[in-house]
């Protein structure tokens, strides 16, 4: 093994490195007979007994399970790494962070270790070059990090209080771009995409209102509504798992149409130690019936007020469920995550003119600086404008129409009545676009702005009919955009993109055939 240099107690000496650094750890004031921690997710105080002889911590947080097995650093490398996870609490670190920090150690050899304590102040700026000039996780240096900070608190190695602010603006961690995704427009889901998840919604309050309400297994009920915190509100997986009965308040108005649902979340991933406050929301009135039936079933099934809405055991389990039914909906195996949701959610907010406080307050930020990516990488009020109209190259889709065929002038006028497609859409009379497979009055959607894309759509051949609904779309859009009602997070606007992109995909393919 390597043989170092440490300077310990005074005394200068060649030790091999797994030894040298126990002289380090014997230094250090001895462990305690019990590590407690918080486990946020199960509001419980955990305990890891007697950590000085445990060689595995099995960390319980957000309903998962982590673990750190000390055995494969070494005897003395592993007590050094216990006294570095307890310092790390110690400093209001999570628990599942400072798991994850110590792991990161497998990146750091013993002989690495004791570079660092070996070179007290004066030589730690040319060891910390060495260090970035590596390909190591970021958790790396930040454990390398609460090494040197944790030789400040106990006065080691020529270390002390009066050097943390040296630590802090001297010694940079190595390039890392926070929300490089959020720049590149990879972390958000299109017009489209977005119109999917709204109409998915819809069509779950459909089938709750119809005759065949208990068909909707409370399974894929609780998806929708995880879906839908995610999607609206733009909450983390955590909140939403952690949201509990007592945090669900309906208020039945037969005068009002559908019922008002009130929730209230918690604040997650805060920093410092400041009081967590509430985060209130109300659910669209259109969608509350996800919730009021749900929350019907967990009463009848015996649930307490303190028991979780959606029945998750952890944090994990809701992200995976939400991102999976995501991406069915959207025809994605990558993107859609809740995270996405997350993102996605801001950037609408922020697009539709919203300010710092507003976006602050809208995703639980402590601090206005954590929002300002999505004001960097915002469109302009133009280009949001040429999205909802569709000529922007940047939001068309690529994507192969859905609809059944395309019928002639005969075979439209053939077609019984209730098949024949008519409407007034936002006060527009539109007529002969073509048919519907299995007839108009079957259908539970809007009449003209659901049929483009459906898939029992048989639009009419004739690009003019097509050309004139797309400029009555586009009129709507202005209008919305002149009155100052453009809120581009509103279903109705969502579906008016959809809609544009779907009158433009019939008319591609029959230009196509030109």
């Amino acid at each position: 093994m390597r043989i170092a240099r440490i300077q310990s107690k005074g005394l200068r000496r060649e030790k091999p490195a797994e030894d040298a650094i126990g002289e380090v750890v014997k230094i250090l004031p001895k462990l305690p007979n019990v590590i407690r921690y918080y486990d946020e997710f199960n509001n419980a105080t955990k305990s890891i007994q007697d950590p000085i002889n445990q060689s595995l911590f099995e960390i319980e947080y957000l309903g998962s399970l982590n673990r750190i097995n000390f055995t494969r650093f070494g005897e003395n490398y592993g007590q050094l790494l216990k006294h570095i996870f307890l310092f790390l609490l110690s400093e209001n670190a999570k628990a599942s962070t400072a798991a994850g920090n110590i792991n990161a150690a497998n990146h750091l050899a013993p002989a690495t270790i004791l570079d660092v304590l070996a070179a007290g102040p004066l030589g730690i700026a040319h060891v910390w070059v060495e260090l970035r000039s590596g390909e190591m996780p970021f958790q790396a240096y930040v454990l390398v990090k609460a090494i040197l900070r944790l030789l400040c608190r106990h006065r080691l190695q020529g270390w002390g209080d009066e050097y943390l602010d040296y630590l802090s603006s001297e010694l940079p961690y190595p390039a890392y771009e926070r929300g490089a995704r959020v720049r590149s427009g990879d972390a958000f889901l299109g017009a489209a995409e977005e119109a999917a998840i709204v109409r998915y919604l819809d069509e779950v309050v459909i089938k709750l209102r119809s005759t065949v309400a208990g068909d909707t297994g409370s399974h894929n009920l609780a998806d929708a509504g995880m879906l839908l915190l995610a999607f609206q509100f733009a909450m983390r997986p955590i909140q939403i798992a952690m949201l509990p009965m007592q945090n669900v308040r309906i208020w039945h108005d037969t005068t009002l149409g559908p019922p008002t649902v009130h929730l209230t979340f918690h604040m997650a991933k805060q920093r410092g130690t400041a009081t967590r406050m509430p985060l209130p929301r109300r659910v669209k009135r259109e969608w509350a019936p996800i919730f009021v039936e749900l929350y019907e079933r967990r009463r009848n099934d015996g649930h307490g007020e303190s028991a979780r809405f959606f029945e998750v055991k952890s944090a994990c389990e809701t992200g995976c469920r939400i991102a999976a039914l995501t991406r069915a909906l959207i025809h994605s195996t990558t993107r859609g995550s809740a995270t996405d949701l997350r993102h996605t959610a801001a950037q609408r907010l922020v697009d539709a003119g919203a300010s710092h406080e507003e976006l602050a307050e809208f995703m639980g930020h402590s601090s206005l600086l954590s929002g300002l990516v999505y004001y960097e990488t915002s469109a302009s009020h133009a280009e949001r404008l040429n999205r909802a109209l569709g000529l922007s190259d940047l939001y068309r889709q690529v994507a192969q129409i859905a609809h059944d065929r395309f019928i002639s002038s005969d075979e439209l006028r053939r077609l019984k009545g209730d098949q024949q497609i008519g409407g007034v859409p936002h006060g527009i009379a539109i007529a002969g676009i073509g048919g519907c497979s299995s007839g108009q009055p079957a259908c539970p959607y809007n009449p003209v702005t659901s049929c483009y894309g459906c898939h029992k759509f048989m639009p009419l051949h004739d690009k003019a009919i097509h050309e004139r609904v797309l400029a009555a779309m586009r009129e709507v859009v202005l209008f919305y955009d002149q009155s100052a009602r453009g809120d581009t997070s509103s279903p109705a606007y969502l579906q008016l993109q959809r809609t544009i992109e779907e009158i433009k995909k019939v008319i591609a393919e029959l230009e196509g055939e030109d």
